[in-house]
């Protein structure tokens, strides 16, 4: 697929995703919500690479979500979404969190990834644009940057797991604070609320967010997969039965040879060669 609203590229095991709509604010439409989801595809498919840094262009948005001037534009598309998901079908929904998922990602439950994903929030995240940073691992933020869910606002739910994420990130009562009075908070608040994983001047945002992917790397892959699988699916149920549970990541890091290579390289006192099989 040829990109015409994002750009992807790849470095030294990282990939980075970078929303181009600027004139926009970086504002997801469905062309752009297509090449996304083609792009994390990619990068979930290619052994290479192991770790990506989503952003957006320019010093002001990450992404300010839905692009309401298209939506107003092209009504007719959430007609007939409405009409599909009231009318009974009991795959209207699936297929709108596959084909209308902002950001590629935000609501796909079909997409398993555990590759790590970071955020590296540069200006405004709001409604879709927080909805996609929620979705990554970790989230790091310029100090200007601003979050929300302002939907309400404009007649909108936050539905492309917004309302369902902040609450399981977040305290519920300041979730819900934001949520029903369509609110933004500053990064420095959301860092203090644990949503983001640190705060940084714009001009170290990408400095610190490869910082992050660094560290990352200096792990086994297969063991930061396995980890992240078991994090991620095991809040699903109870303790016991996450303990308990069977993990398809666990499975492939402990038939591994990275899992001989980490104890080896510690007793020989060198830097372990991680190949991630």
């Amino acid at each position: 697929m040829k990109y015409e609203f994002i750009t992807y590229e790849k470095k030294d095991r990282i990939a980075y995703l970078t929303i181009n709509r600027p004139e926009r604010m970086n504002a997801l439409h469905p062309p752009t919500n297509a090449e996304m989801a083609h792009a994390f595809k990619t990068f979930n498919e290619d052994d290479d690479a192991w770790i990506i840094i989503v952003t957006g262009s320019g010093d002001k948005a990450f992404s300010a979500g839905n692009d309401l001037k298209y939506t107003a534009e092209n009504w007719h598309e959430r007609i007939e979404q409405a009409e599909a998901l009231t009318s009974g079908d009991p795959n209207a929904k699936k297929e709108k969190n596959q084909t209308a998922a902002l950001g590629g990602i935000t609501t796909d439950t079909e997409f398993k990834c555990w590759k790590p994903i970071i955020a590296a929030v540069n200006g405004y995240a709001l409604g879709g644009g927080l909805e996609l940073a929620m979705a990554c691992d970790i989230i790091v933020m310029a100090d200007h940057a601003e979050i929300g869910l302002p939907e309400p606002r404009v007649g909108l739910v936050a539905g492309a797991g917004g309302v369902h994420r902040l609450p399981r990130h977040i305290p519920i009562k300041r979730a819900m604070g934001m949520m029903l009075t369509a609110t933004r908070i500053s990064a420095s608040e959301a860092y203090n609320l644990g949503l983001a994983n640190e705060v940084v001047p714009l001009e170290n945002l990408m400095e610190t967010a490869e910082k992050w992917a660094s560290l990352i790397l200096e792990a086994a892959p297969l063991s930061v997969r396995a980890s992240k699988q078991m994090a991620y699916v095991g809040l699903e149920g109870s303790l016991p039965d996450a303990i308990n549970a069977s993990y398809s990541e666990e499975h492939k890091f402990l038939n591994s040879e990275d899992r001989r290579e980490g104890p080896l390289a510690f007793s020989e006192k060198r830097a372990p060669n991680w190949q991630a099989k």
